[in-house]
């Protein structure tokens, strides 16, 4: 193994600032997909879709929770996945250990769950062995083949306008290895973080940053972050730094 060169501190720092101007052009990047994202043009679901949740039947609208976002994430686990029933597919498990808890993205409007063709006592009993908290359902119909997940993996994303159901985005391959924590997901949806310092389409919700940020057991206290979190993590026009 040919390591690179050994350096002196201010050496050092000198290389890492310069990768740093790289990194921070990537996130500007990745904040102008993401806002190119929430003006992509909305798809009417028009079709009835109908899942198994533990409490029984589900439609999609039903997904949602009462809130006006909703993440799917296709896993395959189901009988052709290698490890069944014992497990379900190994990169999508690896998603699943990447999930945070679902509090952060609940308070922004915005449900996340999962969908197999797995039967319910099997998705139970894996998640109960692996130690997954999300709602995960079972797929009875055309969902998968319908929404580009048939045979692999995939998110999608909608929101809802009422009872009306629209497909938002949809992230496939490689693009879930980014998926997993709350900012990624929400980068993906219509509405983004909600934040004041996004380039959104007018009219969209937004509040400032980091105020609404909380620990997930205390969301619907009323008291916002403090204001020096707010001021020492803000860079220019509010932004994040």
């Amino acid at each position: 193994m040919k390591t690179p060169p050994i350096v002196s501190p201010q050496e050092w720092e000198a290389a890492r600032q310069q990768l740093l101007e790289e990194e921070k052009r990537l996130t500007r990047a990745r904040d102008a997909l993401a806002a190119k994202r929430r003006r992509m043009p909305w798809l009417a679901v028009e079709k009835e879709y109908g899942f198994e949740g533990p409490e029984g039947r589900v439609s999609l609208l039903d997904l949602f929770e009462g809130r006006r976002q909703l993440i799917v994430y296709r896993a395959f686990f189901e009988p052709v996945v290698y490890g069944w029933p014992d497990h379900a597919c190994r990169g999508c498990s690896m998603v699943a250990d990447h999930v945070g808890d679902l509090a952060h993205l609940n308070v922004r409007d915005t449900t996340l769950v999962f969908a197999s063709r797995a039967p319910q006592p099997e998705i139970e009993r894996v998640k109960a062995r692996m130690g997954w908290a999300m709602p995960w359902y079972t797929i009875t119909d055309d969902f998968d083949a319908d929404f580009g997940v048939d045979e692999w993996h995939g998110t999608n994303a909608f929101i809802r306008e009422g009872d009306r159901v629209f497909r938002t985005y949809f992230i496939n391959a490689r693009g879930d290895e980014a998926l997993g924590s709350t900012w990624s997901y929400l980068d993906m949806t219509a509405l983004g973080r909600q934040e004041t310092w996004e380039d959104l389409p007018e009219g969209y919700p937004q509040t400032p940053p980091y105020e609404w940020w909380n620990w997930h057991d205390a969301y619907g206290a009323t008291e916002p972050a403090p204001e020096w979190l707010a001021q020492t993590r803000r860079g220019p026009r509010g932004q994040p730094a």
